[in-house]
């Protein structure tokens, strides 16, 4: 039996999948949220919200994503960073878990990946989960009702977290699988009920499409000027290093939390909603993404909440550190309704330093821009992947490597030519720990943060004075309104001053030593910029 709205021409059955129980297409959110609640897969909380755990997996697999090795894109793919498939253990991938799923009830959504009509695809979610649905349709972007009449996807994601892959007979490493064939269009995800798994394979596979047509995909906030998207800021940065707490600045509008494209017209959101932490999150702090745990719809993800009153505990992390909740973009007061912005005027490279040793800010030249955006330094925080229980530094380059199917120049040439060609000023902006390193030091105040920032945006400090870091190179204010000028010179907020300059070069050799793989495909002038 099939319920909902679909393209008549365009059912399960006209792409060859066939022989399930209930295929229930495109329902909306109450029903969604009515059909989990009666399949025991969550529980109602505060306001509606939807509160759910996801078992054995909390945070995304990188090591069991998988891209089929065709001779469509054998030449174009990273595969030093994207492990092989071969078609023949994609097709036995296919054929077992269309086996598996026969009988069984699915809920399928047809959504659209990118604000920009010109640049957007059209993705069909087939999920196992009722409230899977309901996370993608909160994540991507929802066409008018009308349009599922004649919609025709040009992407299909099969998630089915039952079935579980054989490596020998599949051609993985794991029962845990995400297996992406640009040939066949299709993405099969199984084995993880984690539902960050269905957002960024849609990320991955924008990733790979968009370069070709000279837009540069970023793992990236953005905000504009209110009333004025001319003045956008990007901010580029891996989970955990603020990318969703520092775009949601209530004086700016927002256009997205994580995923956006940077083409010929501007800056446009891959998505509809967001994924925030939500662990330490306040009231106080973050009003906006606070109240949203309390609204319809919302899913609430691995969270410790009180069984009676379903009050939720931001501050309980025995399940994981990287609780979340995903809602729609509508549900923050400021949120743009096109979700498009201007050529980015200001580009932010968030980090999280767990060395204490970067500022809180600096000024970057382009060549120093793209140093910075290959080298993509910072710490895994806690919980955003398997097996991460502490700030764990990293290299991740393009601020986003588990994303990025090709090679990170392909990326990091096209922010260089969108800089030259925009006149973009490029900062790096450290919301790691000042005062010593993890388990010694503190995080940076957020206050601190927003006030940089702040004036970063706003032109504040074009005119103050800079110094020149020993370092690295790159330019720190020595004062800004509102910051304590010792937070601008991390040495100073060491209480030993020569373990802040071991631990300076430590770093220091650390970049040097990841930079040399990308230095036979960088230009002069980048290299120049590289530390040693």
């Amino acid at each position: 039996m099939t319920s909902g709205r679909v393209n008549p021409q365009f059912r399960l059955e006209d792409q060859g999948i066939g022989g399930l129980g209930n295929v229930y297409y495109n329902l909306m959110e109450p029903a969604l949220v009515e059909a989990a609640l009666n399949r025991g897969e969550g529980t109602l909380g505060k306001g509606g919200a939807f509160l759910v755990t996801t078992g054995k997996f909390t945070g995304r697999s990188p090591k069991d994503k998988h891209v089929v090795k065709t001779d469509s894109v054998a030449d174009t793919i990273w595969w030093d960073n994207n492990a092989a498939m071969s078609p023949e253990g994609f097709d036995a991938l296919y054929t077992d878990m269309l086996k598996h799923m026969e009988g069984g009830d699915y809920y399928v959504q047809d959504l659209v990946g990118g604000a920009d009509p010109k640049h957007a695809i059209n993705v069909r979610m087939v999920t196992e989960l009722a409230w899977h649905g309901l996370f993608i349709r909160t994540m991507l972007r929802r066409p008018e009702r009308e349009a599922l009449d004649d919609f025709i996807a040009d992407f299909t994601v099969i998630n089915c977290p039952s079935f579980q892959a054989d490596p020998a007979k599949h051609d993985c490493r794991s029962e845990t699988v995400i297996a992406m064939n640009f040939d066949r269009k299709m993405i099969l995800i199984g084995g993880t009920e984690y539902a960050g798994e269905n957002k960024k394979s849609v990320f991955s596979l924008l990733n790979y499409l968009l370069p070709e047509k000279g837009i540069m995909p970023m793992h990236c906030s953005a905000n504009h000027a209110t009333g004025n998207p001319v003045d956008t800021a990007v901010f580029f940065g891996l989970s955990g290093t603020g990318k969703t707490t520092l775009s949601a600045d209530p004086e700016r509008t927002l256009i997205g939390d994580d995923e956006h494209g940077w083409s010929d017209n501007g800056t446009f959101n891959f998505e509809g909603g967001c994924y925030a932490k939500t662990i330490n999150l306040s009231r106080e702090a973050e009003p906006e993404i606070y109240a949203t745990t309390e609204k319809f719809g919302t899913v609430i993800e691995n969270m410790v909440f009180d069984e009676e009153t379903k009050e939720l505990d931001f501050d309980d992390d025995s399940l994981t550190a990287n609780m979340r909740c995903a809602y729609p973009l509508h549900y923050i007061s400021n949120a743009s309704t096109k979700a498009v912005g201007g050529h980015p005027k200001n580009i932010i490279m968030l980090t999280c330093d767990a060395f204490g040793v970067l500022p809180p800010i600096a000024r970057l030249t382009p060549a120093q821009a793209m140093y910075h955006f290959l080298s993509g330094f910072t710490s895994k925080v806690a919980g955003t992947e398997r097996g991460i229980t502490e700030p764990e530094p990293t290299f991740s380059t393009c601020f986003g490597a588990p994303f990025m199917p090709r090679r990170p120049e392909v990326y990091g040439n096209l922010l260089r030519e969108k800089i030259a060609q925009h006149g973009a000023t490029c900062w790096l902006v450290n919301t790691g720990w000042t005062g010593g390193a993890y388990g010694t030091g503190s995080r940076m105040p957020i206050k601190a943060t927003r006030a940089l920032l702040t004036a970063a945006l706003d032109g504040s400090l074009a005119d103050v004075e800079y110094r020149k870091d020993p370092n690295f190179g790159f330019e720190v204010p020595v004062s800004v309104t509102g910051v304590a000028d010792i937070l601008l010179d991390p040495r100073r907020t060491w209480d030993n001053p020569e373990s802040y300059d071991r631990q300076a070069a430590k770093l220091v050799a650390m970049f040097s030593n990841n930079f040399e793989q990308y230095l036979p495909y960088i230009d002069e002038d980048v290299k120049a910029a590289a530390i040693s």
